[in-house]
């Protein structure tokens, strides 16, 4: 079957992470407004609510009053099947780029397949940092002029809803309810929690630093987007690895 746009675009959310200035927060709120999107969440924003975010919104006053507040990136995006990072740089951790406009479509479809989705902007001058970027199925990178990338940040919300407005207009996309549900970002972390452990039982790393093979396994795992019933036979096996480790052990 399918959705109405209303229906889909209530399950996107705008993270906006750390932002040092209220009125790129009005802006942001603007932007998505525009293109008939009204999820805004903010994480630690460092001044709102704020005169000059409301100011820059321009009207898009129901946005800003209904924006969550979150203490810290995990409960911002804890129910999230899907979650994208906008981001120029990748410093140093290897992820799927998608541009805005095969992003918009990605996203359209968890939506429309009854998935919470999360659009991560970093801070104004720093963007997104690795643990941010780490807790991303993917990074949104918009084709900017290489010598001048730097995009403000509500330019850069202002493009991905976009996007998201045109791929709607372009074709309702269809709902497979016969779907499984998908992880959320707090079951991906249960269970990645749970591989650390497994690992560390089976003595996988033999002394070695984890964090390389970590980081490696998490992009893995988040690039297959294992839905509930995959990830409870996963946790089978880590948890007979575990008992069978133990046993040795003991033996």
């Amino acid at each position: 079957m399918t959705e109405s746009p209303d229906n889909a675009f209530a399950r996107i959310r705008f993270v906006l992470v750390n932002t040092s200035h209220p009125g790129n927060i009005g802006a942001a709120a603007r932007a998505i407004r525009t293109m008939g999107l009204r999820r805004l969440s903010l994480v630690t924003p460092q001044a709102f609510p704020h005169e000059n975010a409301t100011a820059m919104a321009a009207g898009a006053d129901d946005v800003l009053a209904s924006a969550e507040l979150s203490a810290d990136l995990p409960a911002a995006i804890t129910d999230c099947r899907l979650v994208l990072g906008a981001t120029a740089r990748r410093r140093g951790v290897a992820l799927e780029e998608l541009d805005p406009r095969e992003a918009a479509q990605r996203v359209l479809a968890a939506a429309a397949a009854g998935q919470e989705v999360a659009l991560l902007f970093g801070n104004e001058r720093t963007g997104l940092d690795n643990d941010e970027i780490k807790r991303c199925h993917a990074a949104i990178a918009i084709p900017s002029d290489p010598t001048y990338s730097s995009l403000n940040l509500a330019q850069a919300v202002q493009v991905v809803a976009y996007e998201l407005r045109m791929a709607w207009l372009a074709g309702a996309v269809t709902r497979d309810a016969q779907a499984e549900p998908g992880a959320s970002a707090a079951d991906m972390e249960e269970f990645f929690d749970h591989l650390a452990r497994t690992l560390d039982d089976i003595d996988f790393h033999k002394g070695r630093s984890p964090r390389t093979i970590l980081q490696r396994l998490r992009r893995f795992f988040l690039r297959a987007a294992p839905d509930l019933r995959e990830l409870r036979v996963l946790h089978g096996i880590l948890a007979d690895a575990s008992r069978m480790a133990r046993l040795a052990r003991e033996e």
